[in-house]
């Protein structure tokens, strides 16, 4: 199996609409010169806005080489999210159907996982346990097709350090050989420069992918 691949990427921010001609209302008693000095000092305002925003908008994402197909793949998270838990007990301890039905879009799952550890040395002993976290998402897109499937996290743990979270799965069969690619996807804007990027997370969907593809394989 290849080596996990992660790329970082820095996306732009959304244009800002700036009132001109409103400004230009308001201003136009006071001299030329002021109203200069206020435009440069507005310019200077929205670049350092645009500065910050381009940094906390990114995107991240990595590929896992399967030997699972990648329908089989794309299945378990389209049409039976519920039985994650049982290819990855240590990861994920369940998934819930809030609203709609499994698959479909409009659709809302609530998930418990452990991600994250606690640990404790005691009498020379290394002792870790995982952070029990839940994840309410809504089901934006599935494409059968494609093997695709998009969350957007709506409430949960990870609202606490992000103001947008959406998670893409896209499963490819692999050329010239058996087996399949799994594209994870992660776009999310943080809510600050002192949170994290989830690269943590990501290397949590490796490992989870690796044991699902294990899962599937013993169901042959």
């Amino acid at each position: 199996m290849n080596e996990t691949i992660t790329s970082l990427t820095l996306s732009q921010p959304f244009p800002l609409h700036i009132e001109t001609e409103e400004l230009t209302r308001e201003l136009t008693p006071f001299s030329t010169s002021y109203f200069h000095l206020l435009k440069i000092r507005r310019s200077e305002g929205e670049r350092m806005a645009e500065s910050e925003a381009s940094t906390l908008v990114a995107k991240l994402e990595t590929e896992v080489e399967i030997k699972a197909s990648a329908g089989k793949f794309h299945h378990m998270f389209a049409g039976r999210p519920h039985h994650v838990s049982n290819a990855t007990p240590g990861k994920v301890q369940g998934c819930e159907l809030h609203d709609g039905e499994w698959g479909k879009v409009g659709s809302i799952v609530y998930w418990n996982y452990f991600h994250g550890k606690y640990t404790l040395i005691s009498f020379f002993l290394l002792l870790s346990w995982g952070i029990a976290r839940v994840a309410k998402e809504k089901i934006e897109a599935v494409e059968p097709e494609k093997n695709l499937i998009t969350f957007s996290v709506i409430e949960g743990d990870l609202m606490k350090a992000y103001k947008s979270f959406v998670i893409t799965i896209q499963v490819t069969p692999k050329h010239g050989g058996a087996g399949s690619v799994v594209h994870w996807h992660f776009e999310y804007e943080k809510i600050n420069e002192e949170v994290a990027h989830p690269e943590s997370l990501l290397q949590f969907a490796v490992e989870m992918s690796k044991e699902i593809d294990e899962h599937l394989l013993s169901e042959e």
